[in-house]
C-alpha cells in the first residue's frame, strides 16, 4: 500500500441492507466503489470495513484521504424505533395541551372514517411542564419569566429520569430571552439533560410545529452524539480527517455543526440520491426526471425538474410533522427484503414490513423464514445467484422452498413461479402509484419524465415500471447500487436560517426586511466560515415565505439578491405568482394583497464536483458471458446475460436481456432496448419508441 498527497475523497451511504461506498480521486476522477453489508448492532462498524475496502482497492493508506461524507439514517431509525418515554417538554403557562390538541387534519383516506385516532404524543401530558411568564408576538414581555416554576420543572424532569428536554415557549421566535434563560436554570438544577430550544431550531411561528421539530431534534440528539462517536473511534487513524454529514436540505455540514441541529438529518440518506440523480440528469440529457431509489427495505422517490430536486420546508418523520428544509422525497415500504405474506382476507401482500440486512430474505445465506421480493427474483432467474459480485452466494432452492409453502396457502393453487411473478407485480404496481401520486396527482404528466432508476433492488424493476406509467425512458446510471453514496460528493456545504416577520404588503418596512436579511446573512456566512470554508467558495441565497393575505399556508419562493427596495418588493410578487400558479394551478396576480411570512436564508460553501468521464469505444456487437432461462410474464425465455463492464458506448441490445455489474442488475424487458450512452449510462425504452440504430 503506497503513501501519496491527499486526493481521495470518500462517500458514505448506510442503508439498512448495505453500506455503499464511493471513492474518487481528485487529481484523476477515478472512482472506485463498494458495498459491505450494515451492522445494525453499531452502523459504524460496517461504514469502517467499507471505508477499509475501498481504500484498499485503490492502494492507497489514511494519508491519501481527503475526507469523507456521510449518509445516516441514525435520526429517523432512532425517532421511528427509539423509546419516547426518556422526552420531556417545557411550554409556557396555559400551553401545556399544545400537542394533544395538534392539528386538525386527518390523514389522506381516513376523511370520512369514524375510527381514525390521532398517533401518540410525543411527550405524554405528565412530561410537559410549564414555565410562567409571557411574550407577545412581537416579542415583547408581557410578564417575566417565573424562574421558580423551571426550577421545579427541571427537578421533576431529574427525578425521573427524563434525559432530553425540548423548550418551546410562545413566541420565542421573536425574542429568544426566556428560553436562553430557561436553558440556563435547566443547566443549572439537571446538567445531565440533552436540551434543544425552539429559538434555536426553528424560529418561526405556530407553536405545534415548533414544538414538534424541536422535541425531534433533543430526541435523536443523544443518538446521532452516540453514533458519531462510534464512527470516531472505529476509524482509527483516519479520524482527524474532515467528517461531513449529509442534511435533508440537499447540503452537508460538518460533525460539529450537525451535533448543534441534529434534526436537520432526519432524511439525510435519500437526500444524497437525489442529489447525485440530478448530476445524472444533466450529464444524460433528461433535465425532467422521477427517481426511484429501491433499497432492502424501502423505495424512495423524488421529482427532478431542470436537473434540479424539488424542496419543502416541511415533511414528517413517521406521523410526526417536522418543519426543516428538506428535498421533497417520498418513501414506500417496498424493497428488495420487502416480504410476502397473506392478509387475513387471502389476499397476497408484499411489505413494508422487511427482512433487512439481518437475517435477510430467505435465499440469503443467514436469510430468515419468510419469502422476499430477492427470493421471487432470483427464482425467476432475474437475479444471478450470487451479489455483490459473488461476495453473497444465493441459496435459490432455499427460496423455491419457501415460495412454495406460500403459494400453498393461497386460494385456487399456484405455481411458484406465478407466485414469483405475483409478487414482484405487486411491488411494480406499488412503485407506480407512488409515481402517480407525485405527478398525476399535482398536475403533472409522468409520460412527458423520464424514470432514473439506481439501490441495489432498482434496475431489476424499473424498465418494468416505466412501461406501466408510459414514461419516456429509463436511465440506469454507473454503479446504480452506489449513487447515493456518489451523490454525497457532488453536494455544497450548506446552512439554513430563518426569521418570521409577518407584513401585510401595504405596510411592509423594507428597512426593517433589508436589516433582517443582512442579519440572517452575517449568520450563515460565520456559521460556514467556523467550518473553515474560505470566503471566496461562500454563496448566500435569499428566499421568503409568502401568501396571499388570508392564506393560512405560504410558499416558499426565490428573493432577489441586492438592495432591498420597491424593485425588490415587485420581483418577489411576481415570482410569488409565478410559483403558486405552477404549484396549484391558478393566482390572483392583480387581484389580491400578499403578505410576507419568514425570511430565509440559505449559506452554500461551493465544492469542486466530481466529473463523470466519457468512455472509450469497444465493441460494436457485444457477447454475452453466459444465458440463463428468465422467467417473463407466462414462461421462461432463454436470455443473454452482459456484463456491465463490457458494454461500450454506443451499444444497443434487443430485450430480453440481463445486464450484471457488482451491486445490482437491470433486467430489459422483452419488447425493450438498451442504448450505452458515451458516459456508460444505460438507457432503456420501449423498442417501438427507441431510434433506428
Amino acid at each position: 500500500m503506497t503513501e501519496s498527497k491527499p486526493r481521495f475523497r470518500i462517500g458514505i451511504d448506510t442503508g439498512g441492507t448495505f453500506t455503499d461506498i464511493v471513492s474518487v480521486d481528485s487529481a484523476s476522477g477515478t472512482m472506485q466503489v463498494t458495498k459491505v453489508a450494515s451492522t445494525p448492532h453499531n452502523p459504524a462498524v460496517g461504514l469502517v470495513r467499507g471505508v477499509n475496502a475501498v481504500l484498499e482497492a485503490a492502494s492507497a493508506g489514511p494519508d491519501a484521504v481527503l475526507g469523507f461524507a456521510h449518509g445516516t439514517t441514525v435520526a429517523t431509525n432512532a425517532l421511528l424505533q427509539g423509546d419516547i418515554r426518556s422526552l420531556g417538554l417545557i411550554v409556557t403557562a396555559g400551553f401545556r395541551h399544545i400537542l394533544e390538541i395538534a392539528r386538525q387534519s386527518v390523514p389522506e383516506g381516513y376523511g370520512n372514517s369514524y375510527f381514525w385516532v390521532k398517533p401518540d404524543r410525543l411527550v405524554p401530558l405528565q412530561f410537559v411542564r410549564e414555565a410562567g411568564g409571557r411574550l407577545n408576538f412581537r416579542g415583547e414581555e408581557l410578564r417575566p419569566l417565573d424562574e421558580d416554576s423551571v426550577r421545579e420543572a427541571a427537578r421533576f424532569f431529574r427525578r425521573h429520569g427524563v434525559q432530553a428536554i425540548g423548550i418551546c415557549l410562545m413566541h420565542s421566535y421573536a425574542n429568544d430571552v426566556h428560553e436562553r434563560r430557561v436553558a440556563e436554570i435547566v443547566g443549572e438544577e439537571y446538567p445531565d439533560a440533552v436540551l434543544s430550544l425552539s429559538c434555536a431550531v426553528l424560529p418561526e411561528y405556530r407553536e405545534y410545529e415548533r414544538a414538534v421539530t424541536t422535541l425531534v431534534d433533543a430526541f435523536v440528539k443523544p443518538y446521532l452524539d452516540r453514533y458519531l462517536k462510534r464512527v470516531h473511534d472505529e476509524l482509527g487513524p483516519l479520524r482527524d480527517k474532515p467528517f461531513l454529514v449529509m442534511q435533508s436540505s440537499g447540503g452537508v455540514a460538518s460533525a460539529e455543526q450537525i451535533l448543534r441541529k441534529p434534526i436537520t438529518t432526519a432524511l439525510s440518506g435519500p437526500a444524497a440520491g437525489a442529489l447525485g440523480s440530478a448530476v445524472i440528469a444533466e450529464v444524460a440529457g433528461f433535465p425532467d426526471l422521477v427517481t426511484l431509489d429501491a433499497g432492502g427495505t424501502s423505495t424512495d422517490f423524488c421529482l427532478i425538474e431542470n436537473a434540479r430536486p424539488h424542496l419543502t420546508n416541511g415533511g414528517s418523520v413517521g406521523p410526526f410533522p417536522v418543519r426543516i428544509p428538506m428535498i421533497d422525497i417520498a418513501t414506500i415500504g417496498i424493497g428488495g427484503g420487502s416480504i410476502a405474506w397473506i392478509s387475513r382476507e387471502g389476499h397476497l401482500k408484499v411489505g413494508p414490513r422487511s427482512a433487512g440486512a439481518v437475517p435477510g430474505p430467505m435465499c440469503y445465506p443467514s436469510g430468515g423464514d419468510e419469502p422476499a421480493i430477492t427470493d421471487a427474483n432470483v427464482v425467476l432467474g432475474r437475479i444471478p445467484p450470487a451479489l455483490i459480485g459473488g461476495g453473497i452466494a444465493l441459496n435459490v432452492e432455499r427460496a423455491r422452498s419457501g415460495l412454495a409453502a406460500l403459494a400453498k396457502r393461497l386460494p385456487g393453487g399456484m405455481s411458484v413461479e406465478q407466485l414469483a411473478h405475483g409478487i414482484i407485480e405487486i411491488a411494480n404496481w406499488s412503485q407506480a402509484n407512488a409515481i402517480r401520486q407525485m405527478t398525476v396527482q399535482r398536475g403533472i404528466d409522468p409520460r412527458g419524465f423520464a424514470l432514473l432508476s439506481f439501490g441495489g433492488a432498482g434496475p431489476a424493476q424499473s424498465p418494468a415500471v416505466m412501461e406501466l406509467l408510459g414514461m419516456k425512458a429509463c436511465i440506469v446510471p454507473p454503479n446504480p447500487g452506489n449513487l447515493s453514496a456518489f451523490g454525497l460528493l457532488a453536494v455544497d456545504w450548506r446552512t439554513d436560517h430563518i426569521i418570521t416577520k409577518v407584513m401585510h404588503e401595504d405596510s411592509i418596512d423594507l428597512s426593517a426586511v433589508a436589516a433582517h436579511y443582512a442579519a440572517l446573512e452575517r449568520e450563515a456566512t460565520e456559521t460556514l466560515k467556523r467550518d473553515g470554508i474560505d470566503p471566496s467558495r461562500i454563496r448566500i441565497l435569499r428566499e421568503a415565505d409568502v401568501r396571499y393575505a388570508g392564506q393560512s399556508m405560504e410558499v416558499r419562493v426565490p428573493a432577489p439578491g441586492g438592495k432591498v427596495d420597491e424593485a425588490f418588493l415587485a420581483q418577489l410578487i411576481e415570482a410569488f405568482n409565478a410559483v403558486h400558479l405552477r404549484t396549484f394551478g391558478y393566482n390572483y396576480a392583480g387581484q389580491q394583497k400578499i403578505e410576507l411570512v419568514n425570511l430565509c436564508v440559505s449559506g452554500f460553501g461551493v465544492i469542486e464536483r466530481p466529473h463523470m468521464p466519457e468512455l472509450a469505444s469497444g465493441a460494436a456487437d457485444p457477447a454475452p458471458k453466459g444465458r440463463r432461462p428468465v422467467y417473463f410474464g407466462t414462461a421462461f425465455i432463454d436470455t443473454p446475460i452482459y456484463d456491465r463492464a463490457a458494454l461500450s458506448p454506443g451499444n444497443r441490445l434487443e430485450g430480453p436481456a440481463v445486464v450484471e455489474e457488482f451491486g445490482s442488475t437491470t433486467v430489459v424487458f422483452p419488447g425493450q432496448r438498451i442504448e450505452v450512452d458515451r458516459h456508460g449510462i444505460l438507457i432503456i425504452r420501449a423498442s417501438r419508441e427507441a431510434p433506428s440504430p
